[in-house]
């Protein structure tokens, strides 16, 4: 018999990444920044979704998002919050 209940309670599948990782394609690389952005046709103003970003591919997926018109903010992985980009 199978325990239906006990089956949505916890996850059966593989197991994510202990540490959060670079969302560019192919970099597993250990997460050091998020890049907040949302697409303004489709999302309101206010809804942002994520991408994570290691230091090396943290400008290409900035350029990425930029070139679009989708980036909004690059914030530190840390949990520091502020707004606009934090480059300094």
């Amino acid at each position: 018999m199978t325990d239906l209940l006990g089956s949505l309670s916890g996850s059966t599948g593989p197991a994510g990444p202990e540490a959060p990782q670079c969302s560019r394609r192919g970099c597993r690389a250990s997460a050091r920044w998020r890049l907040r952005w949302n697409n303004p046709r489709i999302h309101p103003p206010e809804r942002r979704k994520e991408w994570l970003a290691c230091g090396e591919h943290r400008d290409w997926l900035q350029t990425y998002l930029t070139e679009r018109g989708l980036w909004r903010e690059t914030l530190p992985l840390d949990g520091a919050d502020g707004t606009g980009d934090a480059r300094a």
